[in-house]
């Protein structure tokens, strides 16, 4: 209970068990095969086949705040988050298991295709959502965290961290060669890379640090208008479309 959060599960996420005990569950996501302990009431086992079949995502939520969704079995209201996977989505309704929920809208079927023209609207979705450390939310979210849920609203899979995103990707020689929806990856002073935006042009970059945020960035990193200094040093850029 004391531990610090590392990262969030959505609804829909699945995984696999590695191990249990008394109270807690130690896991490995399906999405982007990262570890962690939850709580063992905050979960539904399902089979094989359905965890196979979980592997291709169909339907997701998109970006808004409010989702209509309802439990069937209750009409009790469910309020889920953008990204949000809905298992088995047919014709409104998704399910779990046997519990069956509605969907008074259309999801999204994260397709790559509309990256180039639909990408920045998606990042600025998320403008000024507070900073939160393992955060994959609008109402909290890590730098990682936030450049990967975004990347999911077009069906590209980017591992939880970001010195693990930097290794996907194809290399993006020079800064002034960046485009919208590159990222930018930046490290500390031991040379770790620590911290990661999208690129909205050559010279603006939008991030995680405090709050989701637009700086200016050049050569040397980014720099924060509001501090009068660069906070960030950057590494390399990689592109992903």
């Amino acid at each position: 209970d004391k531990s610090e959060m590392t990262s969030q599960l959505l609804f829909g996420d699945h995984f696999e068990i590695l191990e249990k005990s008394e109270k807690w569950i130690f896991i490995r996501t399906a999405y982007d095969d990262y570890e962690g302990w939850i709580d063992y009431l905050q979960y539904a086992e399902i089979d094989q086949e359905t965890y196979v079949h979980l592997h291709d995502l169909n339907a997701i939520l998109g970006l808004s705040i409010d989702h209509p969704v309802i439990k069937m079995s209750t009409h009790e209201p469910l309020n889920l988050v953008a990204g949000s996977n809905l298992p088995f989505f047919k014709e409104g309704n998704f399910q779990i298991n046997d519990v069956t929920y509605n969907l008074q809208e259309q999801p999204i079927n994260p397709q790559k295709s509309n990256f180039n023209v639909e990408i920045e609207k998606a990042s600025k979705f998320y403008l000024n959502s507070p900073y939160l450390w393992g955060g994959r939310s609008p109402f909290g979210i890590d730098c990682s965290g936030f450049t990967q849920i975004v990347f999911k609203q077009f069906g590209i899979r980017l591992k939880r961290d970001a010195y693990q995103q930097a290794e996907q990707g194809q290399l993006v020689d020079f800064l002034q060669e960046a485009k919208l929806g590159d990222l930018a990856f930046f490290d500390n002073e031991d040379g770790k890379i620590t911290h990661v935006g999208i690129m909205l042009n050559s010279h603006k970059i939008i991030h995680a640090s405090g709050r989701v945020k637009i700086n200016r960035i050049d050569d040397q990193g980014i720099y924060n208008e509001e501090l009068k200094c660069y906070t960030h040093n950057l590494r390399i850029i990689k592109r992903f479309n």
